[in-house]
């Protein structure tokens, strides 16, 4: 029988009955109980003769505010977005190496750059794919869980976990094992107010949990607000589109890329004729029969299913649309059931449309998942990671399911070869993580009809210097050439799979920025693995910006700024554009430079509502002087 208490109770309690050395078990993300983790890592750190260790990932923070320019941007937003949000305590002492002696933190995957330059994070980094976690982290000595939880008024009984059933529903077998071999292991529990009561596999008795903290959280859930998706995001997502097949299966995962997708099918199904035209100007033909035997570009007939490990904004903006509507069967489907048709009767009845194994996204996102009643929200059936990352354990109905499979995730960088690199830098130091991008890549090759696409843009720009993504070798990678498939930039599509080395690095040029095209040939013709005499297809040698950024004027409607909504203000948004251009044009350090830009700013007069957002409208000082100068210089630059 579940127990209530308080969050110091409930650490009393857990200090009471298990070890002197506690291993914490915390949902990847959202979850996470904040106020009983860090009670009780206070606690333990006051106590040097007990030790915990956490096994976690994705430790959500808010963004680090840094300074001048950025942090007169960041600071009011932060607060109004995050609100009383509260940050875990060890991730602070985490990010300055300042860990108590007696406490470990192990994460399989970080909030993506956050953790680059803390040595302890980097040494206790675990790279095990997402479906693997539960698995290892049993392994490791379990004895503690702690989530943060849904309750609902019509169901006083049951709990749900809604954002996160992903590996507490994995262990729990574990557990009930390792229990019954007599070993204590306790389940924390508390409610939030503000999350979803998802139905379905995230919904548990109450007596799954030993200890519930009496007292609902009322804080600031952690979000993601929407981003800017930026003209090569849109033309990613835009070729991505293409190659989407109308009755099949989606995954797609967070970011400005994934946006940019979402935005392009939204216009494949509302806007077909201005969404051809766009692809007719784009000029496509060099991939029309990939496209005509893969994908497709008519708006969608039967609809979409969403098997994604992340139940991202974009599918439940999809969903909204009617595009992400094919349902599937929750069992596998009898013979009789096909003989008598009761089976597409019991698919509108108890389909699902969504699989999901935890979601995280912008305020709007967790409101309308509140809004729906259940019997909407029984279709986004939020379940463990095993059931959506791997094809083994229900086989059979997991290839009913994930018919004509797209797997679309990101990579930051890809080798000549094929190989994709996403979690880790040359050098060794974690980014992220690999999280389910192998298994999503396996099964791209491992299920009938499906595809693993991996997008990113080809080149990138940091203080003034632009750098190729496509290299030709790179000291790590997360996806090994032997499983590459399709590979799109906003140049185009590379077709992969099944080709020599020869026809990989060509397809491979052919979506890379000309900028770099002469550079990459002849490091792959110097090793041999391009003949001497290899010229670049003339179709592809006018890839450049300035090319696309005319098709987009060409198109604006197509091209939006927030495709899924925004959070920011009007003022915020061209601040935002003005501080990205900075930030990609000039080296902040490097005084002089900044000093020649600032000559062209217009007069302050021109944007009062903008100077008075950063404090900057009476300026004190020659810091601040340079700072209102340059950032009239960005928004003249990036005026709309």
């Amino acid at each position: 029988m579940v127990q209530l208490c308080s969050i110091e109770q409930a650490v009393d309690d857990v200090l009471a009955r298990l070890p002197a050395h506690i291993h914490m078990g915390l949902p990847l993300g959202l979850g996470k109980p904040n106020h009983f983790v860090n009670a009780l890592f206070q606690r333990i750190a006051q106590l040097p003769e007990r030790r915990l260790t956490i096994y976690t990932a994705l430790c959500l923070g808010r963004p680090s505010l840094g300074d001048g320019l950025q942090k007169r941007f960041l600071e009011p937003f932060i607060e109004r977005v995050f609100g009383d949000y509260p940050e875990l305590d060890f991730l602070a002492e985490l990010q300055k190496d300042n860990l108590p002696p007696n406490i470990q933190i192990q994460q399989f995957f970080m909030q993506p750059g956050s953790l680059l330059h803390s040595a302890q994070a980097q040494q206790d980094y675990v790279s095990s794919n997402y479906s693997h976690a539960a698995r290892d982290i049993n392994a490791a000595g379990l004895n503690l869980v702690a989530q943060l939880v849904a309750s609902h008024a019509d169901h006083p009984d049951r709990l749900s976990l809604s954002c996160n059933p992903d590996i507490t529903l994995d262990l729990f077998p574990m557990i009930e094992k390792r229990r019954a071999a007599g070993e204590t292991i306790l389940i924390v529990g508390q409610v939030h107010n503000d999350l979803p009561y998802m139905p379905g596999d995230a919904e548990l008795g109450m007596d799954a949990f030993d200890l519930l903290i009496d007292a609902k959280d009322n804080t600031t859930l952690f979000s993601t607000p929407n981003m800017p998706v930026g003209f090569q995001d849109h033309f990613i997502g835009l070729h991505a589109s293409t190659l989407v097949r109308d009755g099949g299966t989606l995954q797609i995962g967070i970011g400005s890329m994934g946006d940019a997708l979402t935005a392009a099918l939204l216009a494949r199904q509302a806007d077909n004729a201005g969404y051809k035209a766009l692809l007719a100007d784009l000029n496509l033909s060099q991939w029309a029969q990939l496209i005509e035997r893969e994908g497709g570009v008519e708006p969608f007939a039967k609809g979409l299913y969403g098997c994604s490990e992340m139940f991202v904004n974009g599918l439940l903006v999809l969903a909204d649309a009617g595009i992400v509507r094919r349902k599937v069967y929750p069992d596998v489907p009898t013979q009789q059931q096909a003989n008598d048709g009761t089976l597409d009767e019991a698919a509108q009845t108890d389909g699902i449309s969504v699989h999901g194994g935890f979601f995280l996204g912008p305020r709007s996102f967790y409101e309308r998942l509140r809004e729906f009643p259940q019997s909407k929200r029984l279709e986004f059936n939020m379940t463990r990671i095993s059931y959506i990352n791997e094809l083994y354990g229900q086989e059979e109905l997991k290839r009913l399911q994930r018919l004509d499979a797209r797997f679309i995730n990101t990579v930051f960088t890809m080798t000549l070869m094929g190989a994709g690199v996403a979690d880790q830098l040359e050098d060794g130091r974690v980014l992220s993580g690999v999280g389910g991008q192998y298994n999503f890549v396996a099964q791209g090759h491992a299920l009938e009809g499906a595809r693993s696409v991996l997008i990113l843009r080809s080149w990138r720009e940091s203080g003034g210097e632009v750098n190729s993504n496509i290299v030709w070798e790179y000291g790590h990678c997360t996806i090994p050439r032997h499983l590459r498939d399709i590979v799109v930039t906003e140049y185009g599509i590379a077709d992969l799979r099944g080709k020599t080395d020869a026809a990989v690095i060509e397809a491979l040029l052919n979506v890379s920025d000309s900028r770099f095209q002469p550079g990459l040939i002849e490091q792959a013709q110097a090793v041999g693995k391009l003949p001497k005499n290899f010229r670049i297809d003339p179709r592809f040698a006018d890839n450049h910006p300035q090319r696309l950024q005319a098709i987009q004027a060409r198109h604006p409607n197509l091209f939006p700024e927030y495709p899924l909504g925004c959070d920011f203000t009007e003022v915020e948004r061209d601040l935002l554009r003005a501080l990205n251009w900075l930030k990609s044009k000039f080296k902040l350090s490097e005084i002089l430079e900044l000093g020649k830009a600032a000559l062209d700013a217009p007069e302050a007069s021109q944007y009062p509502e903008h100077l008075e957002r950063m404090q900057l409208t009476d300026t004190d000082g020659l810091k601040e002087d340079l700072f209102q100068r340059l950032l009239l210089t960005g928004l003249k630059a990036t005026a709309q």
